[in-house]
């Protein structure tokens, strides 16, 4: 059974920010061609459309450049864009990868971490220099983060098994594009998809540091009994010893989803991944430079049990879950409904040692620990802390497409909410007993003291709401001018025991609400040429830690803002694929915190200087007759304060270009890449109190500078029948530059990560 939804109708089903095309011999836009052959399967059981399928094999054109493209963007975007296909995943990228490493070969995106090898240990991405945090990521359409900011994990959700295709939207995209960072870019993850044909895939793989992985995934296909509903079901174990000393990595995930039509017109989509991973690494990581001089740049911990590195005092194991029910109807060609309510949880549990920086200097680690409250005496041990962070979300959207012929209106609501549990206690890592080795605090309205072995105990909520109306004209042929509205409601509340920081109980709450103008552009020129243009505005909230005060009235600080313009250009042709784009950004409003100089007030918040993001991007693939292609793509980022009086220096972690290039064959049972990624020169310090005068604060930020680091990789895959046969060379030519520094309060316990060396993976695959 074919379940066929209208074009229309599955673009306001995405919920991501800009939509590419599906090409298919029905239903093709204006001027694509239909796919080749075996490429446009849908990931709902064959239907045909030109909008997106929630974890589809997105193809734009059926043009030979984009059939083997790693890296390309639709006609019909109105924001730069970059489509990741699942080909690309499995032919030229690690098994192991976390979906940074995936999004990494778009234009603008940087990134660092994965300091215990691809996948082994988590990640952090930069969009034209707008950190994590400050951008959105979805899956299937459902913003996920933390509770304390918009942050995330790039290895405990959705392992590289989940993903079946990633689309980095370069924007803030439109009224419709939800997420609490709406101003940074949209990160769109889209889950595995089902088919209408069962089959079974197994994956085992071996490679340096004794990574073993396993994975299997299985579709039901359409099944005739149950009106043609469709699942796919997905396993993945990970085993290494990782690249790091003495920090093993596991982890293990189960994913499933299934489609059930009802009728013609509508379908019912359940959706749920677990995910549970376990490692040995300090809650603070990172080598210090007397750490490396001893033991090399992949120092992590040691086996020394009176030291707070060694490895059986490190640990940490995080559990994951994430759930989806959707439903969808048609109600009218290119009109319809669309509804999902979904669930998700994060729980890291952690032990680490409480410095992490003390291993390895030239006088010997002396360890002592407070074991009775009050008292001055200490005792041998080895101070450390346990570390609870877990909350659960849970979250509505709702959309309404409405089609009537020059124009479409969408308009719809979000809703979500969490509950938050976070804690931190002293121990005595060798006895587990507390350690009484915190700061007498007392209650000011009760008198009454903390425990001295307690950090923080404390229980927070968020709710937020957005609701968004968008109307797409078309008043001529192949133009497209969509404006939009979103009003957006944003809190947070504090009911602690323990109040991190200040340590004492107090109930705080705050609120924030933003009402934002969009509006879009996007005109097809010739069938195979398009040109877009969007303004746009963006909010973040300020995170968590602002309540983390004596008296939050005293802190005046307002949600970040930005205003964006961007335009840019797209051309598919039969064997050439290229898109280029021009950016501005204005980002306002930049948190900033300090202690009050009135006696008692403490820590206050306020909003302190900006910075201007501007650029130009671009991606290109050419094929060659045979399966031959080459591509290329690039930025020059942009991305500086703009506080009076003091300089307009590169803003932290922000690359000043990024480039990436290679060479792709495909054809019979091979398959053969080899990509390299450059990442240009960025500081590891915050600039935005540095004067022009100021030369010994301008030599410490040029003192956190690297010069830029590229990594390639070498994949290559041989078919023999029902087999694959595998070989990746990551990091092939062996650099390991630094790629991040967290500065400490002296350069002796900075904290330093590199590139991982050169690692070879060796994978069998078996389709039935």
């Amino acid at each position: 059974m074919k379940f066929a939804f209208s074009a229309r109708r599955l673009l306001a089903a995405t919920a991501v920010a800009q939509f590419l095309t599906i090409a298919s011999p029905a239903l093709a836009a204006p001027g694509e061609e239909p796919a080749a052959d075996g490429v446009a399967a849908d990931a709902v059981g064959g239907q045909a459309s030109n909008g997106i399928a929630e974890g589809s094999d997105i193809v734009v054109t059926g043009t030979k450049a984009n059939e083997i493209a790693p890296v390309t963007a639709s006609l019909k975007t109105t924001q730069p864009q970059s489509i990741v296909s699942r080909s690309f995943i499995e032919d030229s990228l690690p098994a192991t990868a976390d979906f940074n490493q995936i999004a990494l070969i778009a234009p603008s995106v940087s990134n660092y971490g994965n300091a215990n090898g691809t996948g082994l240990s988590e990640s952090k991405a930069q969009i034209r220099g707008f950190q994590d945090g400050e951008y959105n990521v979805t899956y299937d359409g459902v913003p996920f983060g933390d509770t304390n900011d918009p942050t995330h994990h790039s290895n405990t959700f959705f392992p590289s098994n989940t993903v079946e295709t990633l689309i980095v939207d370069r924007g803030p995209g439109n009224a419709a594009t939800l997420g609490q960072a709406t101003f940074g870019g949209n990160m769109n993850l889209f889950s595995r998809a089902t088919r209408e044909d069962a089959s079974f895939e197994g994956k085992a793989a071996y490679g340096s540091f004794n990574t073993y992985l396993l994975r299997g995934v299985a579709q039901t296909g359409a099944i005739d009994k149950l009106g043609g509903t469709q699942a796919v079901f997905s396993t993945q174990w990970i085993k290494s010893d990782g690249a790091r000393t003495y920090s093993p990595f596991r982890s293990w995930n189960i994913f499933g989803k299934v489609m059930v039509p009802l009728g013609d017109r509508a379908r019912l989509t359940f959706l749920g991944t677990y995910n549970v991973n376990r490692f040995n690494q300090p809650d603070k990581d990172g080598a210090t430079q007397d750490q490396i001089a001893k033991y090399g740049k992949y120092y992590s911990l040691n086996d020394d049990p009176k030291s707070q590195g060694y490895w059986g005092y490190n640990h940490t194991r995080k559990t994951t879950d994430f759930e989806i029910i959707k439903f969808e109807t048609d109600f009218g060609e290119h009109s319809g409904f669309e509804n999902r309510a979904y669930t998700y949880s994060y729980d890291n549990e952690t032990l680490s040692g409480s410095d992490a920086t003390a291993y390895g200097h030239a006088t010997p680690e002396v360890n002592t620990v407070t074991l009775t409250p009050g008292s001055k005496t200490t005792a041998p041990g080895v101070p450390g802390y346990t570390k609870t962070n877990k909350y659960r979300m849970y979250g509505d959207i709702a959309k309404v497409h409405l089609d009537f012929g020059f124009g479409t209106l969408t308009t719809g609501a979000w809703i979500e909410w969490s509950d938050t549990y976070r804690q931190q206690r002293d121990v005595d890592l060798v006895t587990m007993l507390p350690n009484y080795v915190e700061k007498k605090v007392t209650n000011p309205a009760t008198g009454a003291a903390t425990p001295q072995d307690i950090k923080f105990d404390q229980n927070s909520n968020t709710n937020h709401t957005e609701e968004f109306v968008e109307l797409e004209l078309r008043p001529i042929p192949n133009l497209k001018i969509t404006p939009g509205f979103k009003h957006v409601d944003f809190g947070r509340s504090i009911d602690a025991a323990y109040n991190q920081t200040t340590r004492y109980a107090q109930r705080l709450n705050s609120n924030y609400s933003a009402n934002l103008p969009f509006a879009t552009i996007n005109y097809a020129i010739t069938p195979a040429l398009a040109v877009y243009g969007q303004y746009a505005r963006g909010f973040l909230a300020p995170a968590l830690s602002v309540l983390y005060v004596n008296i939050p009235g005293r802190s005046t600080v307002e949600p970040e803002k930005s205003t964006n313009y961007q335009a840019g250009v797209v051309y598919h042709g039969e064997r050439l694929s290229i898109d280029a784009d021009v950016y501005k950004i204005d980002f306002s409003n930049k948190f900033a915190s300090m202690t009050s100089p009135i006696p008692g007030v403490g820590t206050v918040w306020f909003n302190q200087g900006s910075v201007q993001y501007k650029g130009i991007e671009g991606q290109i693939t050419y094929a060659f007759p045979g399966g031959l292609a080459v591509f290329a793509n690039g930025s020059r980022n942009y991305a500086k304060t703009q506080n009076d009086g003091f300089m307009a220096l590169q803003v932290a972690n922000a690359p000043e270009w990024t480039a990436a290039g290679g060479v792709l064959f495909k054809h019979g049972p091979m398959v053969f890449s080899l990509i390299d990624k450059w990442t240009g020169r960025q500081w590891f310090t915050d600039p935005s109190q540095i004067a022009p005068s100021d030369a010994k604060s301008l030599g410490s930020y040029n003192f956190y500078r690297s010069n830029g680091y590229n990594s390639a990789i070498l994949s290559a895959r041989y078919d023999l029948g029902k087999i694959r046969f595998g070989v990746e060379v990551n990091n092939l030519f062996n650099s390991q530059r630094v790629t991040n520094i967290n500065t400490g309060k002296t350069t002796a316990s900075d904290q330093y990560f590199y590139q991982v060396g050169r690692t070879v993976t060796g994978d069998i695959t078996v389709k039935f």
